[in-house]
């Protein structure tokens, strides 16, 4: 074992969240390692958020150009799945992190792969793949990026066998004949239609319903869609127990049915990554891990950071990346000793966004955008919440594509008259989400919004339909 080095920041994980924190903290001032026992990068760039929509993009620009009379009529072919797999590999690099490595030395930050524990107080030991291992200890601040891992359903027969998780789901190297999709999550949802619209004969089984944490209204939009395209969704069912029979999966779900498939896509959930990371020898629950708004860990000496899904708060990349910069800043303000315990809301150092103001794309097609609380979470929150709604119909829809098929919702706090939420559903809907995640982040009131005049003629009128039809 090496001696002991001492260093201002380690950070543990070198995933998006991970880059961004370090990256922080050396723009800051401070001394970064940076320690990944996997690709540089993490799950986004090489097997989530980048290969996944790689995988979607072809299909619904496809769609689109099959929505548009006169553009229909030049569309001769379908989607070439080989090109479509080989332009998903262009963006993971086929899996080679060399380019994340240089980044990473040249942001000033140091660079350790291997498996890192947390072995005393603002200690952490890194166990290398020759056996060696080094020891760094922080000055400052040790900062948990870990991610999550996905949770692996109680079924009976699935432990022993080599199913998908979303990593071998958005890495294949060519297409199978059927998919079974196991969850109604976005991630299974958004994988079910890719490999559909690739040729392949998608199930899809849900133990309640799809993408629940949605208005069902933009859910079901969604769910019109794909069974439309041929993809068999079961809802509301459960899967008792999984075997191989011939070398296909075969999914005993309930009433003596069953559904078989070349390969079968365990997609029901994430958890954060928190075991074998030496928490339990500090004294804290790796299933308790919480963090504050500057990304603290309570109770556990002022040095301990969690940052992104590890943090137990939103499992989203976008939203990870904003907690690390704030982090990044909490930890260097403190160090500079401006920052006490706690820090305001909206300022630098709190991840305020967190408790309300998140904004999330389900990217299939047609898409769900939503930011801030659905009408349910708001007043579950305490909020005197009122909601409007309508389906997408303006000129700039109908402009898009024939038969655009849409909706939008905004939930309005009445007491302080200011938007708390915005869903929309529809084709390519995600290019308005910022507009409505600036209205929720700055509560605009909405008779000054009211003043923000959507240009004509874009889908963006549905907003200046909303206030009409709230009352405005």
């Amino acid at each position: 074992m090496s001696e002991p080095r001492t260093i201002d920041v380690i950070v543990i994980g070198a995933g998006a969240v991970g880059e961004n924190v370090a990256g922080r903290v050396v723009q800051k001032g401070l001394s970064a390692v940076l320690v990944e026992s996997d690709l540089v990068g993490g799950e986004c760039s090489y097997w989530a958020c980048m290969p996944s929509k790689a995988l979607l993009r072809p299909g619904t620009i496809l769609n689109a150009a099959r929505s548009v009379a006169g553009a229909r009529e030049a569309v001769t072919g379908t989607l070439d799945a080989q090109q479509v797999l080989e332009r998903r590999t262009s963006f993971t690099s086929d899996w080679d992190d060399a380019s994340q490595e240089e980044w990473v030395a040249s942001a000033g930050i140091e660079l350790q792969r291997g498996w890192a524990t947390l072995s005393g107080e603002r200690e952490v030991t890194i166990s290398h793949d020759d056996g060696s291992t080094s020891v760094f200890r922080a000055t400052q601040a040790v900062v948990l990026a870990t991610g999550s891992t996905p949770i692996v359903p109680p079924i009976d027969g699935l432990p022993d066998l080599d199913y998908w998780t979303t990593r071998e789901a958005t890495s294949a190297r060519e297409v199978p004949a059927s998919l079974a999709v196991l969850g109604g999550g976005v991630a299974g949802i958004e994988l079910a239609q890719a490999y559909a619209r690739l040729g392949a004969e998608v199930t899809v089984i849900a133990r309640s319903g799809i993408l629940g944490n949605y208005p069902k209204e933009a859910s079901d939009l969604v769910l019109d869609a794909l069974r439309g395209e041929g993809v068999t969704i079961l809802t509301d069912t459960a899967t008792n127990a999984v075997r191989k029979e011939g070398g296909r999966f075969v999914l005993e779900v309930g009433e003596g049915r069953t559904v078989t498939a070349e390969k079968l896509l365990v997609s029901t959930g994430r958890h954060p990554h928190t075991s074998n990371i030496g928490l339990e020898a500090l004294g804290l629950d790796p299933k308790k891990l919480s963090r504050d708004d500057t990304g603290q860990v309570p109770d556990a000496g002022g040095w301990l950071y969690a940052v992104g899904d590890v943090g137990g708060r939103v499992q989203l990349t976008h939203q990870g990346k904003y907690e690390a910069r704030m982090t990044g800043d909490a930890i260097a303000a403190r160090a500079q000793g401006i920052l006490g315990n706690s820090a305001p809301d909206w300022s630098p150092y709190a991840s305020t966004a967190d408790r309300g103001a998140v904004p999330q794309v389900v990217f299939t097609d047609p898409e769900i955008a939503m930011v801030g609380r659905t009408l349910d979470q708001a007043r579950e929150d305490g909020v005197n919440a009122s909601e409007t709604s309508l389906e997408i119909a303006v000129a700039g829809s109908s402009l898009h594509s024939d038969g655009y098929k849409g909706w939008a919702q905004m939930v309005v706090d009445e007491d302080r008259k200011v938007l708390v939420g915005v869903t929309f559903a529809g084709p390519e809907v995600s290019e308005m989400l910022h507009a409505a995640t600036i209205a929720v982040v700055g509560e605009v009131p909405l008779d000054r919004l009211w003043h923000a005049v959507p240009a004509y003629p874009t889908v963006s009128e549905i907003w200046l339909r909303l206030l009409e039809k709230y009352g405005m």
